[in-house]
């Protein structure tokens, strides 16, 4: 299993989450999110950064030709979509870069993952009438109920205080496709800010789990 951090808009988080082994660092393309990369991150220093981790790239129903002047400017690795993107729209993308579609779970709505055959993976959030993270969970249990085919990203409210719970799902059944987890709002200071103790002693608690291997 993998780590992703999303939200970042620091180049210094940048490099001390490369340090502590993070597997993806997501920067958000969104200009109605608090964690808004633009005036926050070079496109030219983030580009050039020589790092180990991979860029993921979040956007919101943008045109593809904007996505791709962006991969381009910051030298994006992956492309998280995160708005109401069709397969379409996905596959044409899949043509220059990998993407990961995120879904939306609710109480009372439940993702039709076989639309998206075009996404190489996927990413389940939980629901909200706005677009961006809710610092909520939604129920895992989901999982069970649900045939998932392509890797996934658990992400939604997920807090430093859910090791236990999540070693416990990832060696259920329901997580065979799981291949990461993304955390964000719950791992800062403020919007942006990660707190890189909380960070650093949940990877160590995951690795202590054996859900997370060494570096």
């Amino acid at each position: 299993m993998k780590v992703k951090v999303c939200g970042i808009t620091s180049i210094e988080q940048l490099h001390q989450l490369d340090e502590l082994g993070v597997d993806y660092a997501g920067m958000i393309f969104y200009e109605k999110s608090a964690r808004y990369v633009a005036g926050k991150l070079s496109a030219d220093e983030v580009r050039t950064q020589k790092l180990q981790l991979k860029k993921v790239g979040v956007f919101v129903n943008a045109p593809l030709e904007e996505v791709l002047e962006q991969v381009a400017a910051y030298g994006l690795d992956l492309v998280q979509l995160h708005g109401k993107e069709d397969a379409e729209y996905s596959q044409q993308l899949q043509h220059h870069i990998p993407v990961v579609k995120a879904l939306h779970v609710g109480k009372d709505e439940t993702p039709a993952t076989d639309e998206y055959a075009a996404a190489d993976m996927l990413l389940f959030d939980t629901a909200s009438k706005e677009y961006g993270g809710t610092g909520k969970k939604f129920n895992w249990q989901f999982f069970e109920q649900t045939t998932i085919a392509k890797p996934f990203f658990l992400s939604g409210g997920i807090a430093p205080g859910d090791v236990e719970a999540i070693a416990s799902f990832a060696r259920s059944g329901a997580a065979e496709k799981l291949y990461a987890i993304d955390i964000n709002s719950r791992f800062e200071t403020a919007p942006g800010v990660k707190d890189m103790d909380a960070i650093s002693k949940f990877l160590q608690e995951l690795k202590q789990q054996h859900v997370l291997k060494e570096h």
